[in-house]
């Protein structure tokens, strides 16, 4: 049965390949006339900042909801940190609990979501506008923004429905649908579509097409130009490989990848500040004199702040309630466990990988300094700090990786191709779960989401549908405007969960798994 459903997948792009015109570039500048027309004042409503200020709204939406269920659970990022961990190493896990993977594979599955371009690119752009002090306010938020994914993601659980071949669907759309209803509260439906809605939009947009763009941008970077459709060709035939075999497929590719393209991230940084070891103590000092003076940049302490928390918010999802789905898969009886869990994803996304790309730009001397003030000097128009040979972006990241490794624009781009694929196999389930809730989880349902997924990653490898992108981007962000109000009401469920499960660790109630009754 599988191998037909694969066959008539495998023809359906075909068809959907030989309808492709040739004219790609017409093509592509139709579609972004008619989407910046359309969709222009969607985009500009999720972006628009506050009077006055560069602050976008939806940024202080997750800030500010995020500080709030850090107060609401006392500060549950920092108590139940070695918990979390406890969890993962699988001390208190029962494999006969309903579920589909371990608390290790549902952790790998939301971070291969998140860890992505914004940790190479984001954090570029957040250091060069808002100088060093805005990883300050980058690791700050990713702390608070713990506490959001422990509130989403133990919701994600407790109202996650269970089938009888073992697969399960969870995430807001389910706790928006049943946890209003169990408390009585009109309109948690409408909230549930209004999410799957922007979730589907989400993954074909950002959490795909805008992944094999990047990627194919960065292969051509290290190998010349080439057709953007070889590329998407062979992304798409290996993301189908591994999603047409559901979440378990998908949790046994990412619990490899993401570990291995983290730790070689990672690595990479810290043998770059080991060769800089004298520039360490430095490099902190500007970090944390300039989240608190701005040291002379573009916008002071409040830009610094500003791109800080912005590119926090964008690089964890922390309340967007993406995560949630995946982590509603997980093997256990107790939701609480895997609100745990999550605690670690904004710490290894944003306070871990994120803090090592600003640290390695920081101290490799890519941002330039005035001899004479000792402040950051501006470019020329002024908005952002100078570097050297004028980077931005991704390629401020690469130069300032290889300037301690000279070829580290492959290791670049090896971390880019696995980043993607990781996130577009992530988002391809987050979409197909969006998608299962509002037209059924019939197998004939499941398999067009699919094919319609990968034909768009050969779609966003092949053209660059900047408008498209930009929707897609702040639907994602719209799921989160959806998914915080939900969370506000939903929260007290969360805490008597919690206060519930802390008495019966406390009791003994709850024990390591193997370890004999009393």
């Amino acid at each position: 049965m599988t191998s037909m459903m694969t066959r008539a997948a495998m023809a359906a792009t075909a068809l959907m390949l030989a309808a492709m015109p040739a004219s790609a570039q017409g093509i592509d500048q139709k579609i972004n006339e008619v989407f910046a027309a359309s969709t222009g004042w969607f985009v500009g409503f999720i972006f628009s900042p506050f009077p006055g200020t560069t602050f976008p709204w939806i940024v202080a939406w997750l800030v500010v909801a995020a500080t709030v269920f850090t107060l609401y659970f006392a500060f549950i990022q920092l108590r139940g940190f070695r918990h979390a961990i406890s969890l993962v190493k699988g001390d208190y896990s029962d494999p006969n609990d309903a579920g589909e993977v371990s608390h290790f594979q549902a952790l790998a599955t939301a971070l291969s979501g998140t860890v992505g371009l914004g940790n190479i690119a984001g954090v570029a752009v957040a250091v060069g506008i808002g100088g060093p002090g805005a990883t300050f306010w980058m690791i700050l938020a990713g702390l608070m923004g713990m506490a959001s994914k422990f509130t989403e993601c133990t919701l994600g659980v407790k109202y996650r429905n269970e089938y009888p071949d073992g697969t399960v669907s969870g995430g807001p759309m389910y706790y928006l649908t049943k946890g209003f209803a169990e408390r009585g509260l009109p309109g948690g439906k409408i909230l549930a579509v209004m999410f799957s809605i922007f979730c589907i939009l989400g993954a074909l947009g950002g959490g795909n097409m805008f992944q094999a763009n990047q990627a194919h941008a960065q292969i051509t970077n290290v190998v010349g130009d080439y057709p953007g459709v070889i590329t998407g060709v062979i992304f798409a035939a290996v993301v189908f490989a591994v999603i047409v075999g559901g979440l378990q497929s998908i949790a046994k590719v990412t619990e490899k990848v993401v570990p291995i393209m983290g730790i070689m991230y990672v690595v990479t940084a810290v043998v770059i500040l080991l060769l800089n070891f004298d520039k360490i103590g430095w490099a902190f000092g500007q970090i944390f004199e300039g989240a608190f003076t701005g040291l002379g940049v573009a916008g002071g302490m409040v830009g610094a702040l500003i791109q800080g928390f912005k590119r926090a918010a964008f690089s964890n999802e922390a309340g967007v309630g993406s995560a949630a789905i995946a982590h509603s898969a997980v093997r256990t009886k107790e939701p609480i466990t895997e609100g745990y869990v999550s605690l670690l994803e904004p710490f290894i996304d944003t306070v871990v990988i994120c803090t090592m790309t600003a640290l390695v730009i920081i101290i490799t001397g890519q941002l330039l300094i005035d001899p004479a003030t000792g402040n950051y000097m501006l470019n020329e128009a002024g908005t952002a700090i100078a570097t050297v040979d004028g980077n931005g972006g991704v390629a401020l990241t690469s130069a300032a990786f290889s300037a301690s490794f000279g070829g580290f624009k492959y290791i670049l781009a090896l971390a880019v191709i696995l980043f993607a694929f990781s996130t577009m196999i992530s988002w391809s389930y987050y979409g197909l779960k969006a998608w299962t809730f509002l037209f059924g989880e019939s197998n004939g349902s499941q398999l067009f989401f699919k094919v319609m997924f990968c034909f768009f990653v050969i779609v966003g490898a092949s053209a660059s549908l900047g408008p498209v992108i930009d929707f897609s981007d702040a639907a994602i962000f719209a799921m989160a405007v959806v998914n915080v109000v939900g969370l506000y009401f939903l929260m007290p469920i969360v805490k008597r969960e919690l206060e519930g499960y802390l008495g019966r660790l406390k009791s003994g109630e709850i024990k390591k798994f193997g370890t004999p009754a009393e």
